[in-house]
C-alpha cells in the first residue's frame, strides 16, 4: 500500500528558505507515478506489478490494461507484395481474381493493403484500409490443384474464408508461407482459437474493476451454423426403425429389378425399338437385310432431288433442334417421309446424314484400316497411291464399301454442281475428313490426323470412278 509522510518544518536543515509550506507528497515504490484524479482509489493486487496510470479523466476505465505479450509469437514481417485470391467466402465459392497486394504478417493475423505505406504517402492518401484473415485455427496448406501457377499455397480461415497466396519467387513463398504457418500453429497450441487474441473482451465493470487480461479467461459461446443444427435434428430422429425401412425398400427394389423382363422381350412386344443412329454398320445392315442403310438412301435421294445447287450443300448447318426432331423420328418409326414440309429445308437433310455417319460406333473407315490409309495417301507416285487406295477400298467390309461408294459417287454429284452450290472437292475433304475416319484412339497428333483425314477424303473423291469403278457397277 502507499505511504505519506510529512515534510519537515519551516527552517529544517532539508529544505531552507523562507515561505515554505507545509505539503503532503507521495512516496511509491516506481518513480513517476501520480495520484488519479479521481475520488475512487483502485487497491492493485499484492503480486502484481503496477503500471503507470494516465492523467486524463477519460481514460481512467483503460489503466492497468494487459495486453497479451508479443514475444511468444513468432516473428513479425513487415510487409511484402504478393499475389493473393479469396476464393471462399464463409463456406460459398468465388471466382478466382489474382491482385497483386502489400501483404504484412501481425501477431495473429494476416493484413492485405492496396500499396504500401511509403506508396500511400507518395500518392498524398489518407491511409490504407488492411482487410485481414484472422489465423487461430486457420490451415495453412500448399495446393497444386486450386491454380495453374507454381508457389501458390492456400489459407483457410475458421468462418470458412478461403485465400490463395503465391509468387513466382519460391524463396519469398516459402518464408511466406512457414511464417504464416507457425503463426497459425503457434495460436492454436496456446488454445486462442475460440477468440481474437490481439483484442480481449470487455467486461462489464466498475471503476474498481480491471478488463480481462486475457481473452481464453471467458467462456465462448459459438452459434451452431443451421446446416449443423439440420444434421443433429436428423442423427436425434434417426432410429432403428428407420433401418428397417430402408432395408425393406431395398428388398423391393431388388425383387422389382430380378423381375423386369428381358431386353429381348422388350424389343419384342415393341417397348423399345432398336436404334438407327449409334447402331453398328453391320449390325444396322443386318437387321434391315441390306448392304446400305435406308437412311443413308433416302438420304442422298432427298438431296438429289432437290439439294444439288443450294449454296454451301453439307457445308452449311441446318437447325440442331430440327436435325434432333428428325433423329428421334428415324429411331422410332420405320417410315419417313423426307419430302414433307417439316424437312423442307435441305441442310436439316444433310445434317442428320453427316451426324449418322459420326455417331457410328466404329467410323466408316474401320479402325484397322485408319493406319494403311494414312501410309497410302503418303506414297509420292500418283500411281502406286490409287492402287494403294483401290486395294484398301475393296479390303472393307461390303456394308463398308457399298456405303462409302454410294456415299462418294453422291459427292461426285454435288462437284458437278459447284457453280451453283459454291463447293469444291477440298471444302467436301474438309467437312467430310473427320466425318467419316478418324483414330481408336487419340494419342497422336490431332492436327495431323485431321490434315491426313481431309487429304484421304478429296483423294478418293478425285479418283472415285478409278478406285469404285465407273458409275453403274
Amino acid at each position: 500500500m502507499q505511504s505519506y509522510t510529512k515534510q519537515t518544518p519551516l527552517g529544517s536543515p532539508a529544505h531552507p528558505g523562507p515561505g515554505a509550506v507545509q505539503m503532503r507528497i507521495k512516496t511509491s515504490a516506481s518513480p513517476g507515478e501520480r495520484l488519479s484524479q479521481t475520488k475512487s482509489m483502485v487497491i492493485p493486487d499484492p503480486g502484481q506489478t503496477q503500471k503507470p496510470i494516465t492523467r486524463h479523466r477519460r481514460n481512467q476505465s483503460q489503466h492497468n490494461v494487459s495486453d497479451i505479450s508479443t514475444t511468444d509469437h513468432p516473428t513479425i514481417l513487415k510487409g511484402e507484395y504478393l499475389n493473393k485470391a479469396k476464393i471462399a467466402d464463409g463456406g460459398k465459392k468465388l471466382r478466382k481474381n489474382w491482385t497483386s497486394t502489400w501483404v504484412v504478417l501481425d501477431v495473429n493475423q494476416l493484413l492485405f493493403y492496396k500499396e504500401s505505406k511509403q506508396e500511400a504517402l507518395t500518392n498524398l492518401k489518407p491511409g490504407c484500409k488492411p482487410e485481414g484473415i484472422d489465423l487461430c485455427g486457420a490451415l495453412v496448406e500448399w495446393t497444386s490443384e486450386k491454380s495453374s501457377r507454381k508457389n501458390v499455397f492456400q489459407i483457410t480461415t475458421r468462418s470458412g474464408n478461403e485465400f490463395l497466396l503465391q509468387a513466382d519467387n519460391s524463396t519469398t513463398i516459402c518464408k511466406w508461407h512457414d511464417a504464416i504457418k507457425k503463426t497459425a500453429d503457434s495460436l492454436k497450441a496456446k488454445g486462442w482459437e475460440g477468440v481474437f487474441p490481439g483484442k480481449p473482451t470487455l467486461r462489464k465493470a466498475n471503476s474498481t474493476e480491471f478488463l480481462s487480461r486475457h481473452g481464453s479467461d471467458l467462456p465462448i459461446s459459438k452459434e451452431p451454423k443451421p446446416e449443423n443444427r439440420r444434421s443433429l435434428i436428423f442423427k436425434l430422429n434417426y432410429s432403428a426403425s428407420d433401418t428397417a425401412d430402408k432395408n425393406g425398400v431395398k428388398n423391393r427394389l431388388k425383387k422389382f429389378i430380378s423381375r423386369r423382363p428381358s431386353m429381348k422381350t422388350l424389343q419384342e412386344k415393341g417397348i423399345i425399338k432398336d436404334r438407327v443412329f449409334g447402331c453398328h454398320l453391320l449390325t444396322l445392315c443386318t437387321r434391315e437385310g441390306t448392304t446400305i442403310p435406308s437412311f443413308v438412301q433416302k438420304c442422298v435421294q432427298a438431296v438429289e432431288k432437290r439439294g444439288l445447287e443450294a449454296d454451301g450443300i453439307y457445308r452449311v448447318s441446318g437447325n440442331l433442334a430440327t436435325i434432333q426432331k428428325l433423329r428421334f423420328l428415324v429411331d422410332q418409326e420405320d417410315e419417313l417421309n423426307l419430302d414433307d414440309c417439316q424437312w423442307e429445308d435441305i441442310h436439316v437433310v444433310t445434317g442428320a446424314l453427316k451426324m449418322f455417319f459420326r455417331e457410328l460406333p466404329e467410323p466408316l473407315f474401320p479402325y484397322r484400316f485408319f493406319e494403311p490409309f494414312v501410309e497410302a495417301i503418303k506414297t509420292k507416285d500418283d500411281k502406286q497411291r490409287v492402287q494403294a487406295m483401290k486395294k484398301l477400298v475393296h479390303q472393307l467390309p461390303k456394308p463398308n464399301h457399298d456405303t462409302m461408294k454410294l456415299l462418294f459417287k453422291h459427292l461426285q454429284k454435288i462437284l458437278t454442281k459447284s457453280l451453283k452450290n459454291l463447293m469444291s472437292t477440298q471444302g467436301i475433304g474438309i467437312v467430310f475428313g473427320p466425318t467419316l475416319m478418324w483414330p481408336e484412339l487419340d494419342g497422336g497428333n490431332m492436327a495431323f490426323n485431321m490434315v491426313y483425314q481431309n487429304q484421304i477424303v478429296e483423294f478418293i473423291l478425285i479418283e472415285c470412278s478409278e478406285i469404285f469403278g465407273p458409275a453403274g457397277k
